[in-house]
């Protein structure tokens, strides 16, 4: 039997405060990295908690990842606080922000979705980098099942934003090849327990929705970050550019 083994390595995980973000971020300390997060609401101190329990390092810092400037900022002084290197990136920040049809929406909640969800793994991407080490190094974006099927109602935004990441991934895979990292994402369906669904989801839309995927249930926040961990561990060192579909065959090319 393999196992993962991710000592001496720092992960750097955005939005890991709360649901699919601190599964992950957990889930890397028990392997054994050290793990830096960022939060915008709820602060990330019980993760952090969680994670030097573990003996990892750790550190939250509240991070508007929409705001480039402010990742700049926040990106260095994580990675002081891990060694001045990171070897792993996990951009999950990311929200729908609300559902909207295309003929109400306006300029701002579209450029927001963008923002929240797109741009702001290319911010931290390029902030990430110049702390990349040569010869070994993975990004891992957090996509989404509507970038393959559009979405649900007044989600089309947000369609288009994980989408981007798909593009992002796949560009970024070829450029960073000669340095040896690797740039994969990951795209959930319905994963139950997070923010999100609770949020945007009704209990009859999620039942429906459970109801149509072939292995009969909705995943957990578990089943992401095990993925995500797959993906950042050497088990994965000859996949770059791939979409790792986590949606219980909901869809499937």
């Amino acid at each position: 039997m393999t196992s993962i083994n991710l000592e001496g390595k720092t992960a750097l995980v955005t939005g890991g405060n709360t649901g699919i973000g601190r599964e992950i971020a957990l889930v890397l300390a028990r392997a054994g990295a050290d793990v830096g997060l960022t939060y915008f609401s709820n602060s990330g101190e019980q993760t952090v908690t969680a994670i030097r329990a573990l003996g990892r390092k750790s550190l939250a810092l509240r991070m508007d990842a929409t705001d480039s400037r402010e990742v700049n900022r926040s990106v260095p002084e994580l990675v002081s606080a891990l060694d001045g290197h990171v070897d792993i990136l996990v951009n999950n920040a990311g929200y729908m922000v609300g559902r909207v049809p295309v003929a109400e929406m306006s300029d701002e909640h579209w450029h927001r979705v963008i923002n929240v969800n797109l741009s702001s793994a290319f911010y931290c991407s390029r902030a990430a980098l110049p702390y990349m080490r040569t010869g070994w190094g993975r990004i891992v974006h957090m996509s989404s099942l509507a970038a393959r099927n559009g979405g649900g109602p007044g989600a089309v935004a947000y369609a288009a934003a994980k989408a981007g990441l798909l593009g992002l991934t796949r560009g970024l895979a070829k450029e960073l090849a000669p340095r040896g990292i690797t740039v994969n994402a990951v795209a959930p369906g319905l994963i139950l327990e997070t923010p999100f669904h609770e949020t945007f989801n009704t209990e009859e839309g999620r039942q429906a929705a459970i109801a149509s995927i072939p292995l009969g249930r909705g995943g957990v926040p578990g089943d992401v970050a095990d993925a995500v961990l797959f993906l950042v561990s050497d088990l994965a060192a000859f996949i770059t550019g791939e979409i790792t579909e986590i949606n219980g065959g909901a869809w499937f090319k």
